[in-house]
Order: C-alpha cells, then structure tokens, then sequence
C-alpha cells in the first residue's frame, strides 16, 4: 500500500521516453499527471532505438511490453563481425521476460512514442504541447510552477525529464557537464535485410558499423565515425557521406551501403554524455532519464534507464510518507545503476577508438549481463 498521503498532483517537463513513462506509473499509483511539452506537435521524429532487457522487464511491469515487441522486431543475439568480415564471436543476451520471449526488441523511436502517450492519455494523463516551464518555486509540501503560457501550477512533484540540456534541471538548481567523446554517429532507416534478423556490428579499420531491426520490413544503420571534432553538415550531404564512409568495410555492409541511398531519414550527432553528481532533487523537484544520466550510445541503453526510472519513481513515492523522502530514495537506488552504464558506455567508446573490439566486446557482454540485475 503506498505510504504517502498528501496531494498527488505531479507536472513532468518533457514527454519523451521517460516523461511518459513516468507518468503511466504515477498514474497507475493514482496520482493526477500533467506533462509540459515544449514541442508543439503531438509527434515526434527519429530513427528507431533498442528496448534492452531490462527496458522489456519495466515495461512487461506496465503492461506494455507486448505491444512494443508486436510493434518492434525481437532480437536475442548481437553478432559481432571483424574488419575483415569474418564472425568474430556472438553475445547472447539475457531473457528478462521468459524464456519464449526476445531478450531485446529493436523498435522505430515514433512507435515507441505512440504506444506510451496512448497509454498516458488512457491512463487520464493531460499532456499539454507547445508549453515549458519557466520558474519552480518550493512553497511548503508543495511546488509553485511557472509555465510558458503565463499561467501556474501548485502541485506536489515536478520532474524534470526534458533531456541531456535539461532546462528544468537548471530551474532546480541542479548543474551538471556534458562530455564529448570524439565521436559522431550517424543513423539511417533502411529496408531491413532478409539475413538481419539480430543485431549486427561490424569493427572497421577506422569506424564501426551496426545494423538493427526494428520491424519486419525496416531497419536503422548506424555508424560510429571516431576521432572528429563536432561539425554540422548540411541535410543534402548526410547521405552521400555516410556512404563514402561505409565504402572501408566489405562484406554485409556492402550490401547496406545501397539502401543508405534511399532512406528518408540519415542524422549525425555527436556522442556526448553526462552524469548529474550530488542530489537529482530539490525539495520536490527532481530530474530523471537523460536529464539526469545520459550514456553513450554503445550499450543502447539509454531508453531502458529512462523507462527504469519512469517505474522506480513511483514506487518510491509510494512507499514514503513524503514526497522528499521519496525522491531522496530514488536517487539512491538508481545512482549507482545508471553510474555503472554512463562509466561502461564511455569505456567502450574509448575500446573503440583505440580498435580493441574484442575488448568491447567482451565489456558489452558483461555490462548487459550485470544490467540484468533487478533495477
């Protein structure tokens, strides 16, 4: 039985992944929820993500995860291919939902988007669009909330979940840095190939190319372009450079080199990190997901630590008698987690760079076995 009694309104920045989330969970616990989204459209943009393991088991918790692996593409094995495109071993990934299930779902990142803002609305969550906050103000058991629209809010929990340059984590005071890594990645959706039907990496003499399912007739590609400054290049070369640059490594990747051509979606965006030090909270502000922790991308984990943190928020706040206990508790359960997976991601980008795959790789396979650990 949850233990805090008081006012259960909460007002999260940000319906992404783990705004959303955390919403349907404080939802469920009966608490009313109103999300701020600076972002005037209902939908969203992107390529597609990896539902790891313990994103699968937190959402299976919500009652979702059917549905994202019906939606996705269900994926056990990552194979690892050499710089001479030859196997160079495979990791198997933990089955968190049962041993019939996929360990992993590849999913296109508007999908995902769907499945939690129709479960937050059903759930009698208001999302509100084209809306930020722009002052938080600690009034007693309660926050005043200055939104964008010259109206406030009084409620009992604000959450920040509005990403790695989290306006709402400077509105509470909280600071953290953010870290570049030398490294761009590039993404595009492609026509998923027959034989794709896990995920696949291929090591470079200079780069690092992915192939991920996210569907039965989709994929995304991914490149990891090591030792760079951070650049802007104009919509019109992503596509052409991304694939100059796939013209290094042979086998497979040939074959997807074409289909980069046709995609309507190729980004470039630099591998950056962070880590918030200290307290997630003041009073009852708190932050979550990237706001709070951003990893690497090497460990395509950075969704399941956001739908992680959406499920153990609420379960927090329900088992303390106040809501400043409750995030206090948080914190701490989940800082020494996502620690874990932002240290481990950069480490692999650093494996990387250095070309000692078979190193990362041996480090990808331990850090998804220790992330099956319960959250």
């Amino acid at each position: 039985m949850d233990s805090y009694r008081g006012v259960r309104t909460a007002l999260i920045v940000g319906a992404g992944v783990a705004g959303l989330t955390a919403a349907i969970a404080l939802a469920r616990r009966e608490w009313q929820v109103e999300i701020a989204e600076v972002n005037p459209s209902k939908a969203t943009s992107g390529w597609g993500l990896c539902l790891t393991g313990p994103a699968l088991r937190a959402l299976d918790e919500l009652g979702l995860a059917e549905t994202c692996l019906a939606e996705g593409y269900g994926v056990s094995v990552i194979t690892h291919v050499d710089v001479e495109g030859e196997p160079a071993g495979e990791v198997r990934l933990p089955r968190l939902i049962g041993a019939q299930r996929p360990a992993m779902a590849g999913i296109a990142r508007p999908v995902l988007h769907r499945i939690l803002y129709a479960e937050a609305e059903r759930r009698g969550v208001a999302v509100r669009h084209g809306l930020t906050v722009t002052a938080v103000d600690q009034q007693g058991e309660l926050v005043r909330v200055q939104l964008s629209d010259g109206t406030d809010r009084q409620v009992a929990l604000v959450a920040g979940a509005d990403g790695i340059r989290s306006p709402a984590r400077s509105l509470l005071g909280l600071e953290t840095s953010l870290d570049y890594h030398g490294q761009m990645v590039w993404r595009a959706l492609v026509p998923r190939p027959l034989w794709a039907t896990g995920i696949h990496q291929f090591a470079g003499k200079a780069d690092t190319v992915g192939l991920v399912p996210i569907s039965g007739s989709q994929a995304y590609v991914f490149l990891t372009e090591n030792g760079v400054e951070q650049s802007v290049l104009p919509d019109a070369e992503l596509a052409p450079c991304l694939q100059q640059l796939l013209e290094d490594f042979p086998g497979r990747v040939a074959e997807i080199r074409p289909l980069v051509s046709v995609s309507e979606s190729v980004v470039r965006r630099p591998v950056r990190t962070s880590f918030l030090e200290g307290a997630w909270n003041r009073g009852n502000g708190v932050v979550i997901g990237d706001a709070a922790h951003a990893p690497a991308p090497q460990m395509a984990s950075g969704a399941a630590l956001a739908i992680e943190d959406g499920l153990v928020l609420a379960q927090e706040l329900g088992r303390h008698a106040s809501v400043g206990a409750g995030l206090e508790a948080f914190a701490a359960r989940r800082m020494p987690r996502c620690r874990t997976l932002v240290e481990t991601s950069v480490a692999i980008a650093d494996l990387e760079q250095a070309q000692r795959h078979h190193e990362a790789h041996r480090l990808v396979d331990a850090c998804h076995r220790l992330m099956a650990e319960p959250a």
